[in-house]
């Protein structure tokens, strides 16, 4: 009795034995180096099966010594290594148990000891991987030895161990998550499954997707979202599904194939057990014909997989994997595999559902933030661009604007709200509509900056932004630009200049506390005044003011393309200025606004003051007449002179300073009146005895266009008619 032995334990790369009735697992050569006791060189080849440790093997490493023999029958030592005949396979050393003498309760026979009873099993080859195919056991055209079936030539190996289905679980799953938007997570389970896994998948998605935790309307309808296979000749004898499907370029043309989901069908219990099954699994049987259709064959065996996919809520479609018939078919451990992907799959069709309505929401945020359209003022045109820092970050801060104002003047913004996130065009778009409830006042630009400075104060301590303001006349061909730490504006005269105009830089809106300065600068007819963010001169390439005489730099060469007469046209301006960013210049969000300023001749302008009288309203249509008639526009004499009779009588019987009166010619002609009242008129319907308020309704009926603004000295009422 030999008191040192110990029973030992299998470890976790070794299947248990749990007697001696069960025959032991194929074993790895690389396995039986360790175990055996012979050197390497006395292996046996690939053909044959090395010596396998049962149950009751003595402990083997550096504390234990070489295998005891075990005298047998005759009387004999029998080494521990001798036990399997080279000529039939089969365990000779093999002896009755009661042959191994006393010995304690919990002691275990040798491994070598003769086991008669229980004859070795066949020998098994050892599944070859891909990248071992030169010493491939089975030769082209033989066998599997497990299943009996052929080995396809030069096709894919079936994964037979466990190893080899972690290591291609982990490899897809990591492929998956890769991507980012549904259709790259969709093509990442096609591409990682086809033809390792399987020879060709199908997979279904609901349409429509619903998104987060919202409950879908209206029956379960999956659409075919993608398939994919290994490229073959259209062969439909073998009843191989796909081979009836058209390639992945193809997809196009079952863009509309639906499978609506029967309310307590069989696809849908499917669905509802989450599971993977196989296509011979009694639910499957029926499950398949209605997610198919009853036109296409549906495989036999388990050459099929059907697996839902499950997101964080509910089902939110289905893959099929499919084999062909050569091919080995699936074993159990297959559907693990394919719940694996099928759930890295969901989740991650889930979240990128989530993420691309999130990109929807900051798009149209950011979309509803800019103005849709620019107005089209007198005088003056108008181009803009906004270009977001990244395609995956749409939202930022940065803003511009044109604002009409009265007089036939615009009101130019462009502004920067620190940060790149939905907070920041949260707070941009407080301040646009600050800037122009504040413009529809008629403040002076540094009064517009100062209220817009104590808005972000009250919106929080930390919410900065830089800003510029303009305003332009076209009539007097004058601009007035308060800034308010923005970089300064560029105005690109008509013969090819570019100047960057002097503006008292300011401190940024949001610091409270400081004053703003306005300067009044000349327009002069044919220059293109140039308003943008620092997204556009400044990177990490670059300093702020290296940008700006490049700018400067750039505005000027595009101009001498044109020649000294012409400018350029203001969109092709707009894109020549985008295009002096580098590939590594994109750091921010650019905002860009171009004005082209045409004004207006003063021989377009008539304006005159009329004291607040009873007769103001007869001098103003003599007024008008005359300037219609030095126009050559006597045909709108008879409206013109009604209108503004209208107009100055109601101006002329509350103001208490001289009215005036500015008539302007341009594309259309347009009357304006002001007075010191700050009280809007409202149109209303005048009953039959009343003996006023009908000169606003035959405005609002003869008139273009009409409208009343408030100014900080009294309001204009103008109207506008159309030249004949």
């Amino acid at each position: 009795m030999d008191s040192t032995r110990v029973t030992e334990h299998p470890t976790s790369h070794e299947r248990r034995q749990s007697g001696a009735g069960r025959p032991p697992a194929p074993a790895d050569p690389r396995g039986a180096l360790l175990r055996t006791s012979e050197p390497p060189s006395q292996l046996p080849g690939p053909g044959a099966l090395p010596v396998q440790a049962r149950t009751g093997d003595a402990p083997r490493g550096s504390g234990a010594s070489k295998p005891r023999g075990k005298r047998g029958k005759s009387g004999g030592q029998v080494s521990a290594d001798a036990g399997v005949s080279a000529s039939s396979g089969t365990d000779m050393s093999a002896s009755s148990p009661a042959s191994s003498g006393p010995g304690p309760e919990h002691s275990q026979p040798s491994a070598a000891e003769p086991d008669t009873h229980r004859p070795r099993p066949a020998p098994e080859g050892i599944p070859i991987q891909p990248d071992a195919e030169q010493g491939r056991a089975a030769r082209p055209g033989g066998k599997e030895r497990r299943s009996g079936q052929g080995v396809p030539q030069g096709g894919p190996m079936p994964m037979r161990r466990d190893g080899d289905r972690l290591r291609f679980v982990g490899a897809a799953t990591r492929r998956i998550a890769r991507g980012i938007d549904l259709d790259e997570i969709v093509m990442g389970l096609c591409r990682a499954t086809v033809p390792t896994f399987s020879d060709a998948i199908l997979v279904y998605l609901r349409d429509p997707l619903p998104v987060g935790d919202e409950r879908p309307t209206g029956p379960l309808v999956l659409r075919l979202r993608r398939t994919d296979r290994i490229p073959e000749e259209r062969d439909t004898e073998s009843g191989f599904l796909p081979a009836l499907r058209p390639e992945p370029s193809e997809l196009s043309a079952l863009s509309a194939e639906l499978c609506e989901v029967r309310p307590g069908g069989a696809l849908a219990e499917v669905l509802r057990g989450v599971r993977p099954v196989f296509a011979d699994a009694p639910a499957a049987r029926a499950a398949l014909p209605e997610l198919l259709g009853d036109d296409l064959p549906v495989p036999s065996g388990q050459r099929a997989i059907l697996a839902p996919l499950r997101g964080r809520r509910r089902v939110i479609g289905a893959a099929l994997f499919l084999r062909r018939p050569e091919r080995l078919a699936f074993e159990a451990d297959d559907l693990l595999v394919a719940a694996q992907l099928a759930t890295h799959s969901a989740l991650g069709i889930d979240k990128a559902v989530l993420y691309g309505r999130e990109a929807y929401i900051a798009d149209e945020l950011q979309r509803t933030m800019l103005p849709e359209t620019l107005p089209r003022p007198t005088g003056v045109r108008l181009a803009s661009r906004y270009l977001p820092a990244a395609e995956t970050a749409r939202v930022g801060g940065d803003w511009y604007d044109a604002i009409p104002l009265p007089g036939s003047r615009v009101a130019l913004v462009v502004g920067d709200v620190m940060g790149h996130s939905m907070t920041s065009a949260a707070i941009m778009g407080q301040l646009r509509t600050t800037a122009q409830t504040l413009a529809g006042l008629d403040l002076p630009p540094q009064e517009v900056l100062h209220h817009l400075d104590e808005q972000a104060q009250r919106l929080g301590t930390d919410r900065m932004a830089t800003c510029l303001y303009a305003v332009y006349d076209p009539v007097s061909h004058r601009i007035t630009i308060a800034n308010a730490g923005h970089p300064p504006p560029v105005l690109l005269h008509l013969g090819g200049r570019a100047e960057v105009l002097r503006v008292p830089p300011g401190a940024p809106i949001g610091v409270g506390g400081v004053d703003f300065e306005a300067v009044e600068l000349d327009a002069p007819a044919g220059a293109t005044l140039l308003l943008y963010t620092d997204g556009l001169v400044e990177s990490r390439l670059r300093d702020v003011w290296t940008g700006i005489e490049q700018l400067r730099e750039k505005l000027a060469a595009v101009a001498a393309l044109t020649g000294p007469d012409h400018p350029p046209p203001l969109e092709a301006l707009c894109d020549e200025v985008l295009d002096m960013l580098g590939p590594g210049d994109r750091d921010d969000d650019i905002a860009l606004l171009a004005a082209r300023f045409d004004g207006i001749a003063p021989s377009d302008v008539a304006y005159w003051f009329l004291e607040p009288e009873d007769a103001a309203p007869g001098r103003a249509r003599r007024l008008a007449r005359r300037a219609l008639a030095r126009w050559g526009m006597e045909d709108l004499t008879d409206s013109v002179e009604l209108l503004v009779s209208e107009v100055v009588t109601n101006a002329v019987r509350y103001a208490s300073r001289p009215v005036t009166l500015r008539l302007l010619r341009t594309d259309v002609l347009r009357c304006e009146v002001g007075d010191d009242v700050p009280q809007l008129p409202r149109l209303r319907q005048a009953r039959a005895t009343d003996e006023g308020g009908r000169g606003l309704f035959l405005v609002n009926r003869m008139a273009r266009r009409w409208g009343a603004t408030r100014l900080s000295t009294g309001k204009v009422v103008w109207f506008e008619l159309n030249r004949n």
